[in-house]
């Protein structure tokens, strides 16, 4: 027969266990929260301030009108100026910005023509010589992003004139680069690499050291003449290894299922794979110093991998983000490695449009293996 009187007995059990435990508590306070404030203040699909460029060869009043205007919109912010296509078309593959509007010299005769603006009309209804009177290049690999600014197309520019009406005639061309097609699945599968290598890596190795103390292996290591640092290396070298797998597999799928190609150099996409790979594995290492049993350390890399997945653009814009949430997410290694994944698969991105965020990489992995090798050799004392 069941005895409630025991029952009880466990479930006290359990309560005391549950309040020694402070890390499983704060896990059943903190995860909710979180949730609440990432998708209640920083995730927003309506992006607005997207960074962008102006290539501006009227240089008149009417182009700068036409820039204030459009800036007025909100969708996007005016960060660059260029001279040259060519200089905007750079800094759309570096990441610096997601767009930028090439107003042509005759910006002012193109406004007149177009019967969107000035309400002028052929006789068969619709003027030959109109045209769009400027044009946006953009990043269309983010359909979020490119769709923003495709909503920009028919953007009315009727105050520039006295009348406005509706013709078939866009007010601005919309040129998507790297996804003209707007497929998701090109913007999903290079991020899908950095999210799956956050989890598994740093899941792997911050029950690295855990593991060893729960054998009793970690009173055989006290006694050897291993350095701590010499054992954080060798922790993570044979994960090294699974993590370029990983990335085959996803890569190699992407291309055979979905036809994802990789636009740039397989080399550089290596090292900063590498770099990537030994960050995520050097955060694991401190997570496991922190950790006092496996679980807690599996609680420690939920912890990491739900803002990894939310604030690092992976599902969402990060131009979206309040900038709080922007502050919190160049914390993470993972957002730095979205950039540059997307920038070498995706828009053909070389070694010296990725300097930042791989420099940040390599210094983010040196300082984890420095704090775990100090962490641990405290915990030796």
């Amino acid at each position: 027969m069941i005895s409630l009187r025991h029952i009880l007995a466990i479930v006290r059990k359990e309560l005391l266990q549950l309040r020694r435990d402070r890390l499983t508590f704060g896990m059943i306070v903190m995860i909710p929260l979180i949730q609440l404030v990432l998708f209640g203040y920083a995730i927003n699909t309506e992006v607005r301030h997207i960074p962008a460029a102006v290539v501006d060869q009227s240089n008149t009043g009417v182009s700068r009108a036409l820039i204030q205007m459009v800036e007025a919109t909100q969708v996007v912010r005016f960060e660059q100026r260029y001279i040259t296509i060519e200089e905007a078309e750079r800094a759309i593959v570096r990441a610096d910005v997601r767009a930028a509007l090439i107003i042509p010299a005759d910006v002012s005769q193109r406004l007149v023509r177009n019967p969107a603006i000035s309400g002028r009309f052929s006789p068969g209804g619709q003027d030959p010589t109109a045209r769009p009177v400027a044009q946006w290049i953009a990043d269309g690999s983010d359909t979020l992003v490119a769709g923003a600014i495709r909503s920009l197309r028919g953007m009315p520019l009727g105050e520039l004139f006295r009348e406005a009406t509706n013709t078939p005639v866009p007010t601005f061309e919309v040129s998507l680069f790297y996804n003209p097609e707007q497929r998701t699945v090109v913007n999903i599968v290079p991020g899908l690499v950095g999210i799956i290598l956050t989890m598994t890596m740093i899941m792997f190795t911050a029950a690295a050291i855990v593991r060893e103390t729960e054998r009793g292996n970690i009173e055989m290591l006290i006694t050897t003449p291993i350095r701590p640092v010499e054992l954080m290396i060798g922790k993570i070298i044979p994960f090294v290894g699974i993590g370029l797998i990983q990335v085959f597999i996803i890569l190699g799928l992407g291309w055979a299922l979905f036809s994802v190609t990789i636009a740039g150099s397989v080399w550089t996409l290596l090292v900063v794979t590498l770099l990537f790979i030994l960050a995520s594995l050097s955060l694991g290492l401190v997570i496991s110093t922190f950790a006092k049993n496996q679980l807690q350390a599996m609680q420690m890399t939920v912890f990491i991998l739900l803002p990894s997945i939310l604030l690092s653009g992976f599902m969402f814009p990060y131009e979206g983000m309040p900038e709080g949430a922007q502050a919190i997410a160049d914390l993470l290694p993972v957002t730095h490695f979205m950039r540059i994944i997307r920038g070498v698969v995706l828009r053909d991105a070389g070694i010296g449009d990725i300097v930042p965020d791989a420099v940040w990489l390599l210094g983010f992995s040196l300082l984890g293996l420095a704090v775990a090798s100090l962490r641990f050799k405290k915990r030796l004392d």
